[in-house]
């Protein structure tokens, strides 16, 4: 995602990026030079009316921008985040004549345009679009579900789920993360915490609803009532969010600076293959499971139980990061997930299935929330910043595309062996990468900050 340049920024239930300006306003006695430009020595100790007041930190209108944030992430993440369901009922059921790789291509368009497109809008944020993106992104939202209940065909999903769904999304990812930093500077972390636990939330809520609407009313009446839910919880945000300040600048979406920068380059080649290979469980668990004999409920439950798992990874892990460095977590969070990649191999039982899946969402979740606050150690200054966001989310975009296609096609022509191997080797791979960005960063210390 881009963010505007002067701007904070997040992703996903992420950790949040102040701008220069915003710091400066919201910290009293700051020797910031642009506070030094602002208020002379003489001058008596209070603000300009050129200068917007500091975020309120709390009161009614404050958190109902966490309330609407919150709605939002539940719906643009949190249905990516329910997709797994869908993969394995169009593979078990209703596209049966398809191969995995070829209906895993709805899935992951989705997502691609959620994190694509989301960093193309950020512009249409900074000059003031922000409650006609929130309105075209949940008509497109909400209307793509609809016309999923009606679809029969590969082609008809790809348009209606992948296309429209994933583009709705990616009208609301910018507004869903780009407006809390106005309004909190003191508590900024625990408000966007609670926000981004919505993707986590609706990864569990919507698989469930699924799950026991579609044995009881069927494919298209299941689909129907969580485009209602999802209305329902989109309207929030239209009522009760209120952008509080405009963007001095309009964001950049490029700065070429970046890839002259081994840290950087490096962290980007890293999260390329850490998205390849971090989304194949929540695509591909629930068939596994099918396949090896668990009952069809069971399996189509493990995937709440893995986003259920990430919601405590989208916060721990960010509390022990802003002490130690994001780089100094992400990286044994990648090792982590190939290892547990790996471990899928030799895991067939009931039991060790929910133990995986409990694990594997908790270090999901961590993998998903830290990417953007490395962004901010790993760049010369605030104004780059949100730039630099934007270009790391559209090459993991470019991950999110072809990964579960690639894992599908090599379960179509091999064994599962093959694809969690698969999933496994590109998580690998990125934490190496990772582990060169710190070394070009900070070098062989194991105890600096990064």
């Amino acid at each position: 995602m881009a963010s505007p340049n002067d701007n904070p920024a997040k992703g996903p239930s992420g950790n949040v990026v102040l701008s220069s300006s915003e710091t400066a306003q919201s910290a009293p006695g700051s020797s910031n030079t642009e506070m030094g430009k602002l208020r002379s020595p003489n001058q008596p100790n209070t603000p300009s009316p050129s200068i917007p007041p500091p975020p309120p930190n709390g009161g009614l209108v404050a958190w109902m921008q966490v309330v609407g944030s919150w709605c939002l992430m539940l719906n643009c993440w949190g249905i990516i985040n329910t997709y797994g369901v869908f993969q394995t009922y169009y593979q078990t059921k209703l596209l049966t004549d398809r191969t995995p790789s070829s209906i895993a291509w709805i899935g992951s368009i989705q997502a691609f345009l959620l994190l694509f497109v989301g960093a193309l809008t950020g512009p249409l944020y900074d000059y003031g679009y922000f409650h006609h993106l929130i309105a075209v992104g949940s008509f497109l939202m909400v209307f793509g579900m609809m016309m999923v209940s009606l679809c029969t065909q590969h082609w008809q999903l790809v348009l209606a789920q992948g296309i429209i769904v994933g583009l709705g999304g990616g009208c609301l990812f910018v507004p869903s993360i780009a407006i809390l930093p106005t309004y909190f500077s003191t508590r900024m972390a625990f408000t966007i915490g609670i926000a981004g636990s919505g993707s986590g939330i609706g990864g569990v809520i919507y698989p469930i609803l699924f799950q026991e609407l579609e044995d009881d009313l069927g494919f298209a009446w299941a689909t129907r009532v969580i485009a209602f839910v999802m209305a329902a919880t989109l309207s929030v945000p239209l009522a009760v969010m209120r952008p509080r300040l405009k963007p001095s600048a309009v964001r950049k979406l490029f700065d070429s600076a970046a890839w002259t920068e081994r840290p950087y380059s490096l962290f980007a080649f890293g999260g390329f293959f850490g998205f390849i290979g971090m989304y194949l469980p929540l695509f591909y668990v629930s068939v596994f499971a099918i396949e090896h004999h668990t009952s069809s409920r069971l399996a189509f439950y493990l995937l709440p139980i893995l986003n259920a798992g990430s919601i405590l990874g989208r916060i721990f892990p960010n509390y022990v990061a802003d002490k130690t460095g994001p780089l100094n977590i992400f990286i044994p969070t990648c090792f982590s997930l190939a290892i547990l990649s790996f471990a899928w191999m030799a895991i067939y039982d009931v039991t060790g299935l929910v133990v995986f899946t409990i694990v594997y969402g908790f270090f999901s979740g961590t993998f998903l929330t830290l990417p953007f606050s490395t962004v901010v150690t790993l760049s010369p200054h605030m104004g780059v910043v949100g730039v630099r966001m934007g270009m790391a989310c559209a090459i993991g975009s470019l991950g999110l595309l072809v990964g579960t296609p690639l894992a599908g096609a090599i379960l179509t022509h091999g064994k599962w062996h093959a694809l969690q191997a698969f999933g496994g080797a590109t998580l690998l791979i990125a934490t190496v990468a990772m582990s060169a960005a710190r070394i070009s960063k900070v070098g062989w210390y194991l105890t600096a900050t990064a």
